[in-house]
């Protein structure tokens, strides 16, 4: 196996790494914050918050005694609360405490408060999914109506007459609807490269000549994406498939779609460049989402369209905008457990789930497009990192919370033997869990 693969074509292995490490830490920073706060909230002491495992690289100790570290192995992290025999709180060193000592350990405090505490970090990384998401809409703003061009992508056309102020009234005869709508709407248009937009300029009406709204341009690469290993890039426009001529994207989704996997040719417009470049890829067979909670397959290279006009947007409310985060972080939630769902149905490929090389080849892909490619995946990875901790496996959080709705039913916490065996159990399950996605990673294509 060539190993060199493993990188990605955008950059080197620091590079990647580098990212993965900031995605990761900052994820386990949020986790770990989020149980050490709660258990402050409720009355619990902490003895150590380490951001990595290993050797002590920094430290320092705050008013409540407290260390703050960071450690050599920046794969994780831990909060070790008053009264724990280890890292994971699993065992109890309270047996020469007080009641009032013991009260401020984990194991000594009231079970509502050990359920919250445990609770917590898997909530703040969902929180932080939501708080990103919230925050790259409010930055973004959102398109004011009616549909106004506040920009214009450069393209390779003679034919593009509209100028930032129009508003776009209706195309080829078609009222343009809110940008909510506007995928739709394209559908309907007809796939020529040019068409008719009837505009409000200056308060007067005017018919021009401009492309279709979606012509074949580059908006965005999908990490570990064919697109990305041939070196597309953003702002990209393909103008023919195997020697064949295309318009708009959607005639571009349809090749793709027909191709099975077949290489394709394409010439492909950049900015700056002389003369169109030549650039052979075969697209992959993906596993899709679906609205229905279901999974499509198809053939995809890894691209995503868009406009090629910026509409002029306003800032959303801050209740829209968590109302947007909440969505897309319920929206991975959904689609995440489905996809385990059908892949353990045999549905859909199990190469679908990867391990720590795939999320950092993805997490330096997401870094290479910029700050906010970056952040959006910090977001995603939040939510599925705090997904996983609900399982109901020991050694994670899920699984202390099984362990106390246990002792909430049977009054009692589970016996120490028990403890021990459950645990390693878990260990056995994530160790087996973690060897078939890295051999995913190596492996799958």
């Amino acid at each position: 196996m060539d190993i060199l693969g493993l990188i990605p074509s955008f950059g080197n292995i620091i590079y990647t790494l580098g990212a993965f490490v900031i995605a990761l830490s900052v994820i386990v920073a949020v986790h770990e914050y989020g149980h050490y706060i709660v258990a402050r909230w409720c009355g619990i002491g902490a003895e150590v918050f380490s951001l990595g495992f290993g050797p002590t690289l920094f430290s320092r100790v705050d008013r409540r005694g407290t260390v703050w570290q960071l450690a050599a192995l920046p794969l994780g992290g831990y909060v070790r609360f008053k009264g724990d025999s280890n890292a994971a709180s699993v065992g109890s060193a309270t047996g020469k405490l007080s009641a009032g000592e013991r009260r401020q350990t984990m194991h000594g405090a009231p079970l509502w408060a050990r359920a919250l505490t445990v609770a917590a970090g898997p909530v703040f990384n969902f929180i932080l999914s939501i708080v990103v998401f919230a925050a790259i809409l409010m930055s973004r703003g959102v398109a004011s109506d009616p549909l106004t061009v506040a920009d214009i992508a450069e393209l390779p056309y003679a034919q593009q007459e509209l100028l930032p102020g129009d508003e776009v009234l209706a195309i080829a005869g078609n009222t343009t609807p809110s940008l909510d709508d506007f995928d739709g709407f394209s559908q309907s248009l007809p796939q020529l490269g040019t068409l008719d937009y009837e505009v409000r300029r200056d308060g007067a009406l005017k018919t021009v000549t401009a492309p279709h709204p979606y012509p074949p341009l580059v908006q965005g690469i999908t990490p570990g994406s064919a697109a990305m290993d041939a070196d597309l890039a953003r702002g990209d426009v393909i103008l023919s498939v195997n020697g064949v001529p295309i318009s708009t994207f959607e005639e571009l989704r349809q090749i793709v779609a027909a191709s099975e996997g077949g290489a394709l040719q394409l010439a492909v417009w950049r900015p700056g460049q002389a003369a169109p470049l030549d650039i052979t890829l075969s697209p992959r067979r993906m596993d899709l989402p679906t609205a229905d909670a279901g999974f499509e397959t198809r053939w995809l290279i890894g691209i995503s369209g868009g406009l090629f006009f910026e509409p002029q947007t306003s800032t959303p409310g801050p209740f829209k905008a968590v109302e947007f985060g909440a969505g897309q972080t319920l929206y991975i939630v959904r689609a995440s457990l489905s996809g385990l769902y059908h892949m353990a149905a045999g549905a859909i490929s199990s190469c679908n789930l990867r391990g720590p090389i795939g999320i950092a080849q993805t997490s330096g892909a997401a870094a290479s497009q910029g700050w906010l490619s970056f952040v959006w995946f910090i977001a995603v990875l939040s939510t599925a990192v705090g997904l996983l901790n609900l399982f109901p496996i020991p050694v994670l959080d899920g699984g202390h919370l099984l362990f106390h709705a246990f002792e909430a039913v049977a009054g009692r916490p589970p016996s120490d033997g028990a403890l021990r065996v459950f645990m390693i159990a878990g260990l056995t399950i994530l160790g087996a869990l973690m060897v078939f996605a890295i051999s995913n990673d190596l492996f799958c294509p």
